[in-house]
């Protein structure tokens, strides 16, 4: 209760009657008067003040109350007021979402894209759309048949949209199932609450065939008169409204096709089959955010072939060459021609005919061709060179429509049926020395050959037959004069071979025809002579190798030299120079002495030397005792503080395998091991630390034992000067 005055009030609806407020009186008023929106149930009673319901509010129905109240005195006069009184009416959930239809019908296409809707169902809540009473939310009750585990559809549960899920994209088909009945169902509340309201509806959808097919191969014959760009085919997406376009399967520097927004495609110029006789290419369509809506097409486009290329001869001059002797019925050769059109097809079928003859001699029908594959033969009895060296021939190659002309030389080639003679059967004979050198022409032999010339008929190869067991001799043939160069391949030598009984033969490269046989005229014959020369002494090898080791005892035999004379006659050995010592690499000359053995080596007069070499290798013992490396010197800054090291290293002048690995360790003496450690690097290297910190400011002694494990092993004691000095800023000793 309390004094008159502007009130609000907020009152759910239904509840039925209720007492709001109570209005005081205030002298001189005596009563209350209420008007305004009271909907027949809102009113005040005048004495009491009390402002009450007779009944229930609807939201629905009205949501706010207007209403001016007053107080008046006894003769009905206004004493305050009016004050305005507004009553809001609060909803409640008491009505249920309806669908605005009772039954809803789509249509979905095949392979549509996932989660795009077809279709929506809708509905409507009496309550306040403020509050969740009238949120609402759909979903999918029953799915009528049901194949598959997951949904074939799906449904936005704000929207109310419909849409294929990515299993129902992929698996409808409306040969195997054409109708779908669903149950779509609307809460409000946002479907959150266990009481709220919900209503259902069904949803029969149909499916239909795919509207985004590839069309079948499209075939275009070549070069056009059309006007262009010409349709071909026409694409249709699912969805209205998408956005074609065309991309290519493979990188050309022109595509020939467009594609319209409606989804006709269109070739854009004329087509050329030899220079393409295939496109793949893919056609698209995307939303206008460019995103795919369908998945690409696959457009394959064939260019049929025309006849319009000319028949070509693949050389500007085909040139056969026939042996006189070849037989009637020959295959010579093939004229080779080609075209440019679809092979396999009638517009590249070839035919040949020979058109002239030149000369037509000593007949006009020398020469027959295969009309389909262009192949030459021989008409009648053999070619002869001497009456004519060259026939030339004009062939016609036609199609069905052209025809060109191929030009063919035929050379008749000599037959090898004449032997090489040589101008002399006997060549006497040569005086060679042993020592003549090798590659040395020591003879010129001719043969000649009535064959035509620079051909493998006419052409002469000289070999020695017989007496040349070795191979000692070559025969060089010049093949413009057919002229032999008989030369030394390999050296002389008296003592193995002093004479030489040559036979020589002349043949060709060309096998003879048949009936012809090489005889004596293609034969010759030669002697050599081989004179003796005196030759240095030979050694068993050319070169000494051996290995000592460098603590080899004095006079200890290293190697024997061994050497003999081609001839049998005495040698002797020397060193080139006279030491005690052997010096490593130096050269021995061996000797050859005319003079008895016992004579030495004085007055050597007409002797013949040969040298070799002797290497004698030394082999590294492990005789250096280790050292300690002075290039540093080893100190520690004073006042010891603990924990400092420095490092030091071993070295030995044995060969690296003797001292890959050093050993450090302190010897038991001058108390070492009470005031140093060593402790190991790596192979050549130690760290040396002092133990305690109580060092004086002095030089001091550190007995070091190194080891070098070689073989035999080595050890030395090395004292090691160690000083522990003033050091500067920059820790160097002063």
């Amino acid at each position: 209760s309390g004094p008159l005055k502007d009130m609000d009030f907020f009152v759910q609806e239904g509840g039925g009657p209720r007492i709001l407020h109570q209005f005081t009186l205030e002298p001189p008023a005596v009563s209350f008067r209420a008007s305004g929106e009271k909907a027949g149930i809102i009113d005040i009673e005048p004495r009491t003040g009390i402002l009450y319901i007779n009944g229930s509010l609807d939201w629905e129905t009205q949501q706010v109350h207007k209403l001016q109240v007053e107080s008046l005195d006894e003769s009905g006069s206004r004493v305050k007021g009016p004050y305005a009184v507004t009553i809001y009416v609060e909803d409640i959930n008491d009505n249920p979402p309806e669908f605005n239809q009772t039954e809803y019908s789509g249509v979905v296409r095949q392979n549509s894209r996932p989660g795009k809707p077809f279709m929506y169902v809708y509905a409507t809540d009496r309550d306040d759309p403020t509050t969740p009473h009238a949120q609402l939310s759909y979903s999918i009750l029953h799915h009528f048949p049901k194949y598959f585990e997951e949904m074939l559809f799906q449904i936005d549960n704000v929207t109310g949209a419909i849409s294929p899920t990515k299993t129902g994209s992929y698996y409808l088909d409306p040969l195997k199932q054409d109708t779908f009945t669903l149950v779509v169902s609307v809460k409000d509340m946002g479907g959150a609450t266990t009481n709220a309201f919900a209503s259902s509806v069904d949803v029969v959808i149909t499916v239909m065939e795919s509207l985004w097919k590839a069309p079948p191969t499209i075939y275009i014959k070549e070069n056009s008169t059309q006007v262009h760009p010409v349709n071909i085919t026409k694409v249709q997406s699912n969805e209205p409204g998408v956005i074609y376009d065309l991309f290519e399967k493979e990188k050309l520097p022109r595509l020939p096709f467009s594609v319209s927004e409606d989804g006709d495609i269109y070739v854009t110029e004329p087509l050329d089959r030899e220079e393409k006789e295939s496109y793949t290419f893919f056609v698209v369509s995307k939303d206008d955010t460019g995103e795919l809506v369908d998945k690409p097409l696959q457009i394959h486009v064939i260019v049929e072939d025309i006849n319009d290329n000319p028949p070509l001869c693949q050389q500007d001059l085909t040139i056969i060459e026939v042996q006189e002797n070849e037989k009637e019925g020959s295959n010579i050769g093939t004229v080779l021609a080609m075209d440019m059109d679809e092979k396999g097809t009638l517009n590249s079928r070839l035919r040949f005919h020979i058109q002239s003859q030149e000369p037509e001699f000593p007949s006009k029908n020398l020469f027959y061709i295969q009309q389909d594959t262009g192949t030459l033969q021989l008409t009648g009895r053999s070619l002869s060179k001497r009456d004519s060296a060259k026939y030339f021939l004009k062939v016609l190659v036609t199609d069905p429509q052209f025809q060109t002309v191929c030009d063919v030389e035929v050379h008749v080639i000599d037959i090898n049926d004449q032997i090489p003679i040589f101008e002399k059967s006997d060549y006497d004979s040569v005086t060679l020395a042993e020592n003549t050198p090798i590659g040395t022409v020591i003879l010129e032999i001719q043969a000649t050959d009535a064959d035509e010339p620079a051909t493998g008929s006419s052409l002469i190869i000289y070999q020695v037959k017989e007496g040349d067991p070795n191979n000692t001799f070559i025969i060089e043939t010049d093949s413009e004069t057919n002229r032999g160069f008989v030369k030394i391949n390999k050296a002389l030598d008296f003592e193995t071979m002093p004479v030489y009984n040559l036979v020589i033969n002349a043949t060709n490269p060309e096998p003879l025809v048949q009936g012809v046989q090489y005889n004596s005229s293609s034969l010759t014959t030669f002697k050599v002579f081989v004179t003796n020369v005196d030759e240095p002494p030979v050694f068993q090898k050319p070169v000494y190798k051996t290995e000592v080791s460098e603590d080899i005892p004095v006079n200890t035999l290293v190697m024997t030299v061994e050497a003999y004379d081609p001839e049998g006659d005495s040698v002797r050995t020397y060193k080139e120079n006279r030491s005690n010592t052997l010096a490593c690499g130096k050269i021995l000359f061996l000797q050859k002495s005319y003079l008895p053995v016992e004579s030495g080596l004085g007055g050597l007069g007409g002797t013949q030397k040969s040298k070799a070499f002797l290497v004698l290798q030394l082999r590294d013992v492990n005789d250096n005792y280790p050292q300690i490396s002075m290039d540093n010197p080893t100190f520690f800054c004073y006042p010891v503080s603990g924990g400092e090291k420095t490092l030091i290293q071993a070295i030995d002048a044995d060969e690296l395998l003797f001292y890959s690995k050093f050993t450090f360790s302190l010897a038991d003496e001058m108390n070492a091991r009470n005031n140093w450690e060593i402790s190991k690097y790596n192979a050549t290297h130690a760290y040396l630390s002092p133990k305690h910190a109580n060092f004086e400011e002095k030089v001091y002694d550190v007995p070091i034992i190194l080891n070098d494990n070689g073989n035999p092993p080595l050890e030395n004691k090395v004292n090691l000067k160690v000083s522990i000095c003033k050091c500067s800023s920059e820790n160097s000793c002063f």
